[in-house]
């Protein structure tokens, strides 16, 4: 099998993120938590230790660049495979190759991308070359590896999770691809830097999305000679977003998404759906509104009307499934339902409250009646002793015990009368008095 080089083939025909793929580790952006002088993975790699592992993290974080580095720097052959187009059949014929290749010398790492669609028997025909060493497999996904990669196959890789790049990050790689020959180094660009900025800002943390916007943006530039002038108008009609700028240290982002809490609060649909309507126009992305929306279904409403957080989900889902613009009317649904709906805090009231004495508690153990007791050992411990079922009782409620004992007798749900949530209340109230009188009751009995 042939050694395969990976950096020196660019052509201008390439999108732009493919030629400015760094070509080794000091080119590589982000992920300082990993590749950083002295980090765990810097030194597997300089050490040329890699073993099997998988990449996990967002798209856009570089897992299939530093992969290719990791071949370039060990000296090894690199075969990547696809979920869609990769059969067990070839993959057994290339893994056999491979090991054959092990016995001249001849490293290979497999490189598989988004290796969570790959269904159990493809991942199972990688297991027995990897046990042998016969390659090296580098995963990579954008899914919990836990859930999405055999148990068998994971046990052999070490797991590296890459974090979201952050505005500063991508800010660096479109300067870079401004500056550098691979880019448009050879071409006079004049570009407001705020533009760069602005761009970093809006591609969530993706790389490849913010240099194929860059890429878009220099080539519909206006053209004078030898000069390509990017203006904002350029900006705002390359991605579909008007008054695209926000100011530098993101302080508006954060003073309008502030509005929109607040008018949610105060029960004023109209200002909401503004600073909403404002926050899409100027490009915010609609899955953090939609993140933030659901927040405030279960902080400012909670049981007052749970069908909220149920309306909010919803949006939330149709944010990701149809994307904008078509969206922007989901989010006006759930902003306005929020608005209008009776507000109350006691969701955020109570898990603050229990935060702060389950910080104070931690050593604290579980009482004995409501432990799980799978084994022998455990019901000679006594777990699960005197544990009441409720569900045997004719009133479904018990004087069982639940709360350690140095908080017996702590509230943390104080309901409101907002709502539906004056139900709860009282339901809450005849439950408390039902338990404080069969206590009196079970204590007089015992005397």
């Amino acid at each position: 099998m042939e050694q395969q080089t990976f950096f020196n083939n660019t052509s201008v025909n390439q999108p732009l993120a493919d030629r400015l793929r760094p070509r080794d580790l000091d080119e590589f952006v982000g992920q300082s938590h990993l590749l950083g002088k002295g980090k765990i993975l810097r030194r597997l790699i300089e050490g040329d230790q890699v073993s099997s592992m998988i990449f996990w993290g967002p798209p856009g974080v570089g897992k299939t660049t530093l992969a290719k580095i990791i071949a370039h720097r060990t000296r090894s052959s690199f075969i990547e495979f696809s979920a869609v187009t990769s059969g067990i059949k070839e993959i057994r014929g290339i893994m056999k190759q491979a090991d054959e290749n092990r016995f001249y010398g001849e490293k290979t790492i497999v490189f598989v991308d988004e290796i969570h669609r790959f269904n159990k028997a493809q991942q199972d025909a990688f297991l027995p070359f990897v046990e042998k060493g016969a390659i090296t497999l580098i995963g990579a996904t954008t899914e919990n590896p836990s859930f999405e990669v055999n148990g068998a196959l994971l046990s052999r890789c070490k797991v590296f999770v890459l974090q979201q790049l952050t505005q500063e990050d991508i800010t660096e790689l479109l300067q870079r691809a401004l500056e550098d020959p691979r880019g448009f180094g050879d071409q006079h660009v004049v570009m407001n830097k705020d533009y760069l900025e602005a761009i970093a800002a809006f591609s969530n943390g993706d790389a490849r999305n913010a240099l194929s916007t860059l890429e878009m943006v220099v080539l519909n530039g206006d053209v004078d000679g030898d000069t390509i002038t990017v203006t904002e108008e350029t900006v705002e009609q390359c991605t579909s977003r008007k008054s695209l700028l926000y100011d530098k240290d993101g302080e508006e982002h954060y003073n309008l998404i502030s509005a929109l809490h607040k008018s949610m609060r105060n029960s004023d649909p109209d200002a909401a759906v503004y600073w909403l309507a404002r926050m899409l126009e100027a490009g915010e992305d609609p899955i953090y509104v939609a993140r933030r929306v659901t927040r405030f279904a279960s902080e400012d409403i909670g049981m007052a009307d749970s069908r909220a957080l149920e309306v909010c989900v919803a949006a939330f889902q149709a944010c990701r499934l149809i994307g904008m613009p078509e969206c922007s009317v989901h989010l006006t649904h759930a902003v306005v339902y929020c608005a209008l709906s009776p507000k109350s805090n006691a969701m955020e009231q109570a898990y603050n409250e229990a935060k702060a004495d389950a910080l104070k508690s931690l050593a604290e153990p579980v009482p004995l009646q409501i432990r799980n007791a799978p084994t022998k050992l455990m019901k000679e411990l006594k777990y699960g002793a005197g544990y009441k079922y409720a569900h045997d009782y004719k009133e479904k409620i018990t004087t069982l015990q639940c709360m350690p004992d140095s908080l017996i007798g702590k509230e943390y749900y104080h309901p409101t009368e907002q709502g539906l949530e004056a139900r709860y209340k009282e339901r809450y109230e005849q439950i408390k008095e039902w338990k404080e009188e069969h206590r009196k009751q079970e204590s007089e009995k015992e005397k």
